[in-house]
């Protein structure tokens, strides 16, 4: 298996609304960290849905190692 890009050494916080779904980029190639925006066409890498159980703010990881 590929090792992902490490998009970053810290994680970044967004802001999330209950109900949405979300795409988080596994690959570091996306220009929209930490969601995906398709970049890792081609590659093994897909993203990893989640939907938000709450609104507020997340820290997501970029080191795509965690």
């Amino acid at each position: 298996m590929s090792k992902p890009i490490i998009a970053g050494n810290s994680p970044m916080g967004v802001d999330l609304e209950e109900g949405k779904t979300y795409a988080f980029c596994t690959c570091g190639k996306s220009s929209n960290q930490p969601f995906c925006n398709g970049r890792h066409a081609g590659s093994e890498f897909r993203p990893k849905m989640f939907k938000a159980e709450k609104d507020g703010k997340a820290w997501l990881c970029r080191c795509k190692d965690t």
